[in-house]
């Protein structure tokens, strides 16, 4: 999810009540629900993004070891800072808000068709929810009015039921993507008589009930579109060729910044142009193509020239 979801969940949390169970507990929340996403620090270095974000630090290893490191820190921050008129740091508490801080984001990043390597650094298969919008508005409509209602009137009650239609809306969509996968699922199978190789059906900015098909066919790529009312599934008659067979792909394959993203993609799909100086190769994942055409190429493909 996006930080700011992320931060509406640490800050409702509190407002729920846990932010007086230490000094500093509210803002320890907040910092821990966004924790994980300090591998963003990764587009100051050559490093390619997509191939080091969700990774180790969304992993097992990080869950473990940074809510004790961020939680020391806070305790030292609230020592040192902290007046002899006020209450005192409770470090068992802050390591608490700490791990419910973290564990809160990463369960919320394995909802995305993005993905989180929950295994790192043990192993890099990648999980995928398929649930949710990486943005979701009604996350933020929710968890802030939550939160704006429970600090207005000084009480935990609409945070804590913020919380709990959050947590609702969460199941039903998980649900919901569950059972619209096996209505998609059939229904390739009807039209095509053969199991998809793979198979998506993710979520929409906004539009929780409807949701964008991608499936693995082979050779090509076929899109569509699931809805829940009234129930259907529609297959786009114009497919996407991979064109991963191409000789220049393979040579294509040795360059480092291709090897990191095909380390992230997940419905690669490759496109040649021959040029003066070589055959131009890029690499694009199906996922992201609307965002591709919206925000460019940056971040969404990689690129290599084979002479």
């Amino acid at each position: 999810m996006d930080n700011i979801c992320h931060t509406l969940v640490g800050a409702a949390f509190g407002e729920a009540g846990l932010r007086h169970r230490s000094r500093l507990g509210n803002a320890t929340l907040m910092i821990a629900a966004n924790l994980p996403d300090i591998d963003v620090a990764v587009f100051a270095t050559g490093t390619p993004s997509v191939a080091f974000r969700r990774g180790l630090t969304h992993g097992i290893l990080a869950q473990a070891v940074l809510p004790p490191v961020l939680a020391l820190i806070m305790w030292a921050i609230a020592r040192r800072s902290s007046r002899k008129s006020e209450s005192q740091p409770h470090l068992g508490w802050l390591m608490t808000l700490s791990y419910i801080g973290v564990f809160s984001h990463v369960g919320l990043d394995v909802l995305n068709n993005y993905g989180v390597r929950l295994l790192m650094p043990f192993s890099g298969r990648w999980f995928y929810g398929d649930t949710l919008f990486i943005v979701d508005p009604w996350m933020w409509a929710v968890l802030g009015i939550g939160v704006w209602l429970a600090r207005r009137s000084g009480t935990p009650r609409a945070a804590r039921r913020s919380l709990a239609l959050a947590t609702i809306y969460v199941l039903l969509m998980l649900v919901g993507a569950r059972a619209a996968r096996q209505v998609v699922t059939a229904a390739w199978v009807s039209a095509s008589g053969a199991a998809p190789e793979s198979l998506m059906v993710g979520p929409r900015p906004v539009l929780p009930f409807t949701r964008d098909i991608i499936v693995d066919a082979g050779d090509h790529y076929v899109t569509g579109t699931f809805s829940w009312f009234p129930v259907s599934v529609r297959f786009d008659a114009q497919t996407v060729l991979k064109n991963q067979q191409e000789p220049a792909v393979n040579d294509a394959l040795r360059d480092p910044g291709v090897q990191a993203f095909l380390v992230w993609s997940r419905f690669p799909t490759w496109t040649l142009v021959r040029q003066l100086d070589g055959t131009h190769v890029s690499v694009a994942d199906m996922r992201f193509a609307a965002a591709q055409r919206i925000f460019g190429r940056a971040g969404f493909q990689a690129e290599a020239t084979i002479r």
